[in-house]
């Protein structure tokens, strides 16, 4: 369970870094950000140096609203251990259970009913920082812009099912998928999610 902790990204993540950014090497960005994580941040890197279409001045910024779901104390810890504790209460054994037989806004609220630190972040508390994200980027970027945004799993998922509930929420978003959304005042539409595919029309 890694959220806000980080680490080094592994050799395959580097790999996944390097193959996302040559899926969007004809796709120009007129601004780039990752969250305030350092396996973010060498993504976003990596990511552009395959880039063709984009000035090679553009400096990616940090912003921390897209970071990891806050996993508070189960952060570290063995999923498949931490979704049987999580969900005991409620008769799943696992995060697909919850998700499943609930939703994946209980997922948050049940692991931070679990927590016995409440370091955890609810539904709510997830919502917030990430819609101020949202909200930062609509006031200081003009309209038309390309933005490129790194950000990880579990927020991606919980993102794009927000703003198309058809969304499937497995499998998992695979490392260095790209999931693309259209912004257009308050309204947001998911033109696609998750895709790796090498012919995909990016």
């Amino acid at each position: 369970m890694q959220g806000w902790c980080d680490s080094p990204l592994t050799q395959k993540g580097v790999a996944d870094a390097h193959l996302a950014g040559k899926r969007l090497a004809n796709k120009h960005f007129d601004y780039a950000f990752h969250s305030d994580t350092m396996r973010t941040k060498r993504t976003c890197e990596y990511l552009l140096a395959e880039n063709q279409a984009t000035d090679a001045s553009l400096k990616p910024k940090e912003l921390r609203n897209f970071r990891e779901q806050s996993f508070g104390y189960f952060e570290g810890s063995d999923a498949s251990q931490a979704w049987t504790m999580i969900g005991a209460k409620h008769n799943c054994h696992s995060f697909k259970d919850v998700v499943n037989n609930y939703s994946l806004v209980e997922t948050r609220d049940f692991m931070k009913e679990a927590d016995p630190f409440d370091d955890a972040e609810n539904d709510a508390e997830f919502w917030s920082r990430v819609k101020i994200g949202f909200d930062y980027l609509r006031d200081k970027i003009p309209d038309g812009k390309n933005v490129l945004v790194v950000s990880h799993a579990m927020t991606i998922r919980s993102i794009a099912n927000l703003f198309d509930e058809k969304t499937p929420l497995f499998p998992d978003p695979a490392n260095g998928s790209v999931t693309k959304l259209t912004v257009d005042g308050h309204n947001f539409t998911v033109d696609y999610y998750n895709q790796t595919g090498e012919d995909f029309d990016y």
